[in-house]
């Protein structure tokens, strides 16, 4: 009996290792496929006056596109972002970028905060993506 019951632990044992490695291989793809879609509207948002600054792949489980496009911030003022978000509905990863630059500069005029150089806006892709923006040199980490 014991037996028995020792052998069931050991089988579904590996049927969970089993699903733990096939969940990893598709959340690995799926980031992957994640990271293509962000990777591919850089030439875009370079042309838009956003040039890339740094870009990083991180390899893993959960695999992580680190990308920082610099910009002047005087030229994103807020029709020339209107008319970029409007332009860029279709696109979700660039609809995103501007609509984050919009908010982060909205937040700035509304506390009444100077813009400052340069425009930074940092794109950290998971299976979810993360968008910062700021303006001005960060000092630390």
């Amino acid at each position: 009996m014991i037996g028995k019951i020792k052998q069931s632990i050991n089988n579904a044992g590996e049927l969970i290792k089993e699903q733990a490695n096939a969940l990893g291989d598709a959340a690995r793809q799926k980031g992957f496929a994640i990271i293509e879609d962000w990777v591919s509207i850089l030439p875009k948002m370079n042309a838009y006056g956003l040039e890339t600054t740094f870009f990083s792949v991180s390899v893993s489980l959960n695999p992580t596109l680190d990308i920082e496009l610099s910009g002047d911030p005087e030229k994103f003022d807020k029709e020339y972002l209107e008319t970029l978000i409007e332009e860029t509905k279709k696109s979700t990863p660039m609809n995103l970028v501007f609509s984050s630059i919009k908010t982060t500069q909205q937040l700035l005029q509304r506390n009444k905060l100077p813009v400052q150089r340069p425009l930074t806006v940092r794109i950290k892709v998971r299976l979810s993506p993360e968008i910062r923006v700021s303006y001005g040199i960060q000092v630390t980490e």
